[in-house]
């Protein structure tokens, strides 16, 4: 009688421990499961934000007309060069931004401030920075870092563009009539954004 109790206690302690080895296991897979359906619902509503951002990028390109679309090299508002596109955001005094800001700014047009590769697109960058109402200086993708002039995808300049001692805490600014100058990255001024023309 005592082993039968013995054995009848080990098997009920055994089956306590493999029910709540299955508990425990059955929480987890809850839980993997919650998380799995929380990362398809992330997944599902990124992807309606490609297609929807995708629809706007056709829409800014291609926009319709008539009964068809027609596709522009340049969404409107922006000014074609090699193959780039140009925003020159001539903001009135009050909304002028410091570089970092307008670089913000660029990237919420799904473009950056201007890089400048040759001579060729530095004067056009420089001719297009025209001054009005007194306002005459653009922020371009530069600026100085560890005593060196980089551009925003982290290439140094080059002497041949710009030769200019470059002040920590200073970005390049581009006036047609002065050219490329160096201001405080947190004076307030008016700025280029630059992205990808379409091949068409």
């Amino acid at each position: 009688k005592r082993r039968q109790s013995h054995s009848k206690g080990c098997k009920i302690a055994n089956l306590t421990a493999e029910k709540q080895n299955l508990t425990t296991r059955n929480q987890e897979l809850e839980t993997e499961k919650n998380n799995l359906t929380e990362q398809i619902k992330d997944l599902e509503m990124k992807n309606a934000v490609s297609v929807t951002q995708a629809q706007k990028l056709i829409d800014a390109y291609c926009p319709k007309e008539n009964e068809g679309r027609q596709c522009k090299a340049c969404e409107t508002g922006w000014d074609v060069f090699q193959s780039r596109c140009y925003a020159y955001n001539n903001a009135e005094p009050s909304k002028q931004r410091t570089w970092e800001e307008a670089r913000e700014n660029c990237k919420g047009k799904i473009s950056d401030l201007v890089t400048v590769a040759d001579e060729k697109e530095k004067k056009y960058v420089s001719d297009k920075s025209v001054p009005s109402e007194g306002l005459t200086e653009y922020w371009i993708g530069l600026r100085a870092e560890g005593g060196k002039w980089k551009w925003i995808d982290g290439t140094n300049l080059t002497d041949s563009l710009w030769k200019q001692t470059p002040v920590d805490g200073h970005c390049a600014v581009s006036d047609q009539k002065e050219g490329w100058k160096s201001v405080s990255c947190g004076e307030r001024k008016r700025w280029i954004c630059e992205k990808a023309a379409l091949s068409l």
